[in-house]
């Protein structure tokens, strides 16, 4: 189930007038208004991760989802799945009688609600739209840069002040998570002088040409948690504080393609007690982030059950406080994890607690405990 955007070309005007070839320079004005309906974008997560994980089983993220998403997750991360964007950027690029010709000038619009009207000259046409930010506090991370020569626009974030060693000496730094972000580019659209592709709508008196875009996220929600098992209150806190390493620094909005810088994003994490797990009751440490992706990768066109080519290594860390007062920074590896969801999804780590030595000394970040999925018996390596 895909979302459409419908694209009404609407050739306006008198009758008369698309009988006769009319001369240069084509600005017929209101012969050549254009009018654009946008969908209510409704992105099902069930519907978006359609992918199939090992052995051709189907993915269903609720049925490994445990921490739950109550309203005080809303009030501290947001809604769980995406949200519908109210605003829209509009970028039109002419190339005159040469389809996939490059960029020498765009127009620049903007869309408030679901209806947009320009002014088509008779030729080829690119057009690329996105989401305007939508935040609660009017602050947005994603920066947008239209690139100089117009043929490409790269989404990216900058580094907080968040001290991270994985991408080091390149980055020293983590990054902001994005925005969620969608965009939908179609190229080499054609109004030729004779109406090709037209019908007339009798009802509007307009000749009319309908495109179907697919309007698709590219940036991509990571659930995360850590579901700690007899805990007992040993694990007492968490800062409030977390990591994704491995990920893309930024995306274009026109291919759907992730960078190829890998950065560390930052993002923020809680602790619930008492949450159920099957006949058990566990601590668990849960988070949501949006990321670019993985890198060089263009997530939407991935066909099911395909292997990822990543050769980044994926870490998800926590700063967890131990009921004697001591913190202690603990760092999973979720690469393979990363690799399966490549559009986003669920990342799980499973830690007994009886495992871990309660710490005498605070480490912070200088403690890191890189721990093996609770799966494979229990085995956990520590470097202290």
């Amino acid at each position: 189930m895909r979302k459409l955007m419908r694209i009404l070309l609407c050739l306006i005007g008198p009758t008369s007038l698309m009988g006769c070839t009319p001369e240069p320079p084509l600005h017929l004005y209101d012969a050549q208004e254009a009018t654009m309906d946008l969908p209510m974008i409704d992105m099902d997560l069930e519907v978006y991760w359609d992918y199939e994980m090992d052995f051709g089983v189907e993915y269903h993220w609720e049925t490994e989802w445990y921490y739950g998403w109550d309203d005080m997750d809303i009030e501290m991360f947001g809604e769980i799945g995406y949200t519908t964007p109210s605003v829209f950027q509009v970028r039109r690029y002419y190339t005159g009688n040469i389809p996939g010709a490059q960029h020498t000038g765009v127009i620049v619009d903007s869309i408030h609600g679901t209806h947009y009207q320009g002014l088509y000259d008779f030729g080829y046409w690119d057009l690329l739209l996105w989401n305007d930010i939508e935040t609660k506090d009017g602050v947005q991370s994603i920066i947008i840069d239209e690139d100089a020569t117009l043929d490409s626009v790269t989404a990216y974030t900058n580094q907080t002040m968040r001290v991270a060693r994985y991408q080091a000496p390149r980055y020293t730094h983590a990054f902001n998570a994005p925005e969620p972000l969608f965009a939908a580019y179609e190229d080499s659209i054609e109004i030729n002088r004779n109406l090709d592709g037209f019908i007339f709508d009798e009802e509007r008196g307009v000749w009319v040409r309908t495109l179907k875009m697919i309007l698709k996220p590219i940036t991509y929600i990571y659930l995360t948690q850590v579901i700690l098992h007899n805990n007992r209150g040993r694990i007492s806190s968490i800062d409030g504080t977390a990591d994704l390493s491995g990920m893309a620094r930024s995306t274009t909005l026109n291919t759907g393609r992730s960078g190829t810088d890998a950065v560390t994003v930052y993002f923020n994490a809680n602790l619930k007690k008492n949450c159920k797990k099957d006949d058990e009751l566990v601590d668990i440490i849960g988070g949501r982030l949006l990321t670019f992706g993985i890198c060089g990768l263009q997530a939407n066109n991935v066909s099911r059950s395909a292997k990822v080519d990543d050769p980044q290594h994926h870490y998800m860390d926590f700063t967890m406080q131990f009921n004697n007062g001591i913190d202690s920074t603990f760092v999973f590896d979720v690469t393979e994890q990363v690799k399966k969801r490549y559009k986003g999804g669920v990342l799980t780590v499973e830690l007994d607690v009886d495992t871990i030595k309660i710490p005498t000394r605070s480490g912070g970040s200088g403690f890191d405990a890189v721990v093996k999925d609770f799966e494979d018996g229990g085995t956990h390596e520590f470097e202290m």
